[in-house]
């Protein structure tokens, strides 16, 4: 945990009126043992995040308890050297470092204090056993984080490192960290109180929010564990952000509140450093959250910035626990006497010469702000800072040395002692300070217990009142509790709701006792039998949201009564109109040369296939079946191999005569007159084969679809072989293709009529349709399946028609003065090129 904080930023005004100071020049001394020493004197770092080069980094604004604590350190190590009983004749040196609460800064004295001693670097050895670093043992620093960073260096040579802040239960750990120590509980302690109070007071439903931190996502953690073993439920957990100047950050602390405010719950339990807490109970302030119970820790509860926050009495009450420290005699007399010593020239000429006797030069204290201050903008911080532990720590370190070096109360021996010597002392004997007994536990740590603090307000002006305590169980003094409610009674912290019909008690949390009215989903329903699970529906059945039954599906598919079906139909009809009014055409025209030249009596058979494919389209309508669902395609394939092959022959007839002018004359009676039935009566058959095929290896079936549509069962037909269905559609493709080869190479002069040209635009445009049907055909699973097949029917017939037949049926009609045998004869006959010249 962490004692409050204070930042302080002098102005530049003021800065420059007081008398510089040489404070800064206090914080190291020669010594037979030199101990190290990490805290924070400042806050917010500068070029960190911008840093490309391993440039030392420091910090721009003064952190006054940082300052007060190292204090501490400097008191009590005086206090060492000038006892006569503890060390006696032994003169303890110190060497105190910046941390800015930032791991990148604690690390380079860190690696100084790893130094071999008398020297600046590190000796890469085999064993240790016998290696001398530059201190004997270390202070601080304060933050769990930090700690996890400089304890694994510490460890690796076993120096008694000994926190006076740093409560993260990780560092509990005596294998990853042997020689850390600290002198304040464990997280573990503080939050088994916090868990007793929300027993003691009967709320079991309650928020959690944790700084994003290693202070807070571990307390956090640890909260969540133990409350699920105790019967609370956690209606919300969340994290704070820590880096305030991040964009996100103001929207995050909006988030949690919103939040917070939606789980309607009365009491919020908060493990945060001062910083992000304030800037969430400012956040809490600006949007008017309601009145809660705050539960909090020393690490912000006795902030003095959070304190005088405006209109900080608004959030309601504040509860928390702060560790039991009993305040340091002599300490405010000698901090007033340091700060009159520091504007003597003598005192401050003897104090710089001392820092150059310690090698200052290597690491700067990064203290300069600490010359500018005076005793009156530390006094407020000084008489509510926590510096206990500090000096704890300090005298935990000389006891151990005190025992290791053989030490009486009258003479110590100024002896040899490797750092891990200490190790054995530290955690075996209790040491005693100020006639308090203090020992290390099993986990390295030191537990003098809690003081349960209320927020007491009278007139505007805040008391921390003391309103119980917790070592090995916890008291608490009701009476110095007044709840900010209406009438100052317990606020209720109400875990559930009763649920309506349809509604399931969704778990929350890690209790069972708290859960949410959550409305069963779709397809499921709600039974009195499970209260806690929704039961799925059938599969041929559905339900709507916060059902308590389930219904059976409707059928769908494309019935014949739909606004869409009717324009399909429309479309069909005008389409089979056309085909019949061009077949009446073709037939009083019959012995014309255009309808010879164009096939003769096969266009006919083509536009009879033509209709028959239009009135395909029907089988696509109404309820299918098996048997509807396996005739829809061979009927296509057959109708449409119809038009194709007198196409087909066609084609192979302009291919003789422009290809093969000089076999023409033998060859054309194979594809002209009677012949040319034969070969449609061919293709026809072969188009037969195939479909027996495609029943063969797996024809088409229905297949009713549950998962498309919410409340009805789509009927559709389903492809059940690929294969057989791209060998009876892809034989008209070949036919289509060899037709396209055969004409679209094919010129004539413009005073004759190119009737291959119509064949060519006919099958590409049945290519282009067939393009888009594939892709939609295999994707879509609705009634537009039927849709888009009927779609491509009527499509591919008016191309067809558009393409081959109306441009003839344009010369019949408006212009049958080109009807005649000199346009249409040889008028498929290739032109010979004209010569460049």
């Amino acid at each position: 945990i962490m004692v409050p904080n204070l930042l302080l930023c002098l102005s530049f005004g003021y800065a420059a009126a007081l008398r510089p100071t040489c404070l800064s020049a206090q914080f190291r001394r020669p010594g037979d043992y030199i101990i190290g020493g990490l805290f924070p004197f400042g806050t917010d770092t500068i070029n960190l995040t911008t840093r490309s080069e391993p440039t030392s980094v420091g910090c721009e604004r003064l952190f006054v308890d940082g300052l007060i604590w190292a204090l501490g350190m400097k008191f009590a190590i005086d206090q060492i050297n000038n006892s006569t009983s503890l060390l006696p004749g032994v003169k303890l040196g110190y060497d105190m470092h910046n941390t800015c609460f930032e791991p990148v800064v604690a690390l380079q004295p860190s690696l100084l204090f790893l130094t071999q001693n008398g020297t600046t670097g590190i000796g890469v050895l085999c064993n240790y056993t016998d290696y001398q670093p530059r201190v004997t043992a270390v202070i601080g620093p304060h933050k769990s984080d930090l700690c996890m960073v400089t304890a694994k260096l510490f460890s690796f040579f076993l120096i008694p490192q000994v926190s006076y802040g740093a409560s993260s239960e990780q560092l509990s750990n005596t294998e990853l960290y042997p020689s850390f120590y600290r002198t304040v509980a464990s997280d573990k302690s503080l939050v088994e109180a916090v868990v007793l109070l929300l027993n003691r007071f009967g709320w079991n439903w309650i928020a959690t929010l944790g700084s994003d931190d290693e202070y807070g996502r571990g307390a956090q953690g640890l909260f969540l564990s133990i409350a699920a073993n105790h019967s609370i439920c956690i209606a919300f957990e969340g994290l704070i952000p820590t880096d305030l100047a991040d964009p996100k950050a103001q929207h995050q602390l909006e988030d949690t509140i919103k939040l917070i405010n939606n789980t309607k719950v009365n009491i919020i339990v908060l493990f945060a450093f001062s910083q992000p807490a304030q800037a969430l109970l400012e956040q809490s302030i600006r949007m008017g959250l309601s009145e809660k119970v705050w539960i909090g820790t020393e690490a912000w509860i006795m902030s003095d910035k959070i304190a005088t926050t405006p209109n900080i009495q608004s959030i309601g009450t504040v509860l928390g626990f702060i560790m039991k420290a009993h305040s340091v005699p002599g300490f405010q007399k000698y901090v007033a006497d340091l700060f009159s010593y520091v504007q003597q020239d003598k005192f401050c000429q003897e104090s710089r010469e001392f820092n150059h006797l310690m090698n200052s030069d290597v690491v700067d204290t990064l203290c300069k702000e600490c010359d500018h201050i005076s005793l009156r903008n530390i006094s407020s911080v000084l008489r509510h800072s926590q510096m206990q532990p500090v000096y704890i720590a300090v005298y935990s370190v000389a006891h151990a040395l005190h025992r290791a070096l053989g030490c009486t109360h009258h003479v110590c021996p100024k002896a040899s002692i490797k750092s891990w010597q200490l190790l054995h002392f530290m955690n075996t004997f209790p040491f005693t300070v100020n006639g308090q007994s203090f020992k290390f536990d099993h986990t390295h740590g030191t537990n003098t217990g809690y003081k349960l603090i209320f927020w007491s307000w009278k007139n505007g002006t805040l008391t921390y009142l003391p309103a119980g305590d917790y070592e090995d169980s916890l008291y608490i003094d009701k009476s110095q509790i007044q709840f900010h409610t209406a009438d100052q009674k317990e606020p209720t912290s109400e875990c559930f709701r009763h649920c309506k019909p349809g509604q399931f008690k969704q778990i929350k949390g890690f209790h069972l006792c708290c859960y949410d009215c959550t409305d069963c989903p779709e397809n499921t329903f709600w039974s009195a039998k499970d209260s806690t699970t929704c039961t799925p529906c059938l599969e041929h059945q559905w339900s709507p949201v916060q059902s308590t039954r389930c219904y059976d599906r409707s059928e769908k598919y494309l019935f014949w009564n739909e606004p869409l079906t009717i324009a399909l139909l429309t479309l069909m009809s005008i389409t089979i109109s056309l085909i019949c009014l061009t077949a009446v055409l073709f037939l009083k025209s019959l012995e014309t040369p255009l309808v010879q030249a164009s096939g003769g009596k096969l266009n006919l058979f083509a536009l009879f296939a033509l209709t028959l494919l239009c009135l395909s389209s029907c089988l696509y309508i109404g309820k299918p079946s098996n048997t509807l669902c396996m005739t829809q395609q061979i009927v296509y394939a057959l109708c449409l191999n119809g038009c194709f092959s007198t196409f087909f022959i066609k084609s192979l007839e302009i291919t003789l005569v422009t290809e093969f002018p000089h076999c023409a004359p033998t060859l054309l009676h194979w594809v002209t007159r009677r012949r040319a039935w034969l070969l449609v009566a061919l293709c026809l058959l072969t188009e037969c084969s195939f479909c027996v095929c495609y029943l063969h290896l797996g024809p088409d079936h229905l297949q009713p679809d549950y998962k498309s549509l919410p409340t009805e069962v789509l009927l559709v037909c389903t492809t059940q072989s690929w294969l057989a269905f791209a060998l009876m559609h892809g034989y008209n493709s070949c036919i289509a293709f060899v037709c396209f080869l055969c004409t679209f190479m094919v010129r004539t002069s413009g005073k004759k009529y190119n009737i291959a040209r119509g064949i060519t635009f006919a099958i590409l445009i049945y290519f282009i349709i067939w393009i888009f049907f594939i892709a939609l055909f295999a994707t879509l699973k609705t009634v537009l399946k039927s849709v888009t097949q009927i779609s491509t029917i009527l499509a591919t017939t008016l191309g067809i028609l558009g393409t081959y037949y109306m441009p003839k049926c344009y010369i019949i009609l408006l212009k049958p003065d080109l009807n005649t045998v000199d346009y249409f004869q040889n008028s498929i006959k290739e032109e010979p090129e004209e010569d460049s010249q």
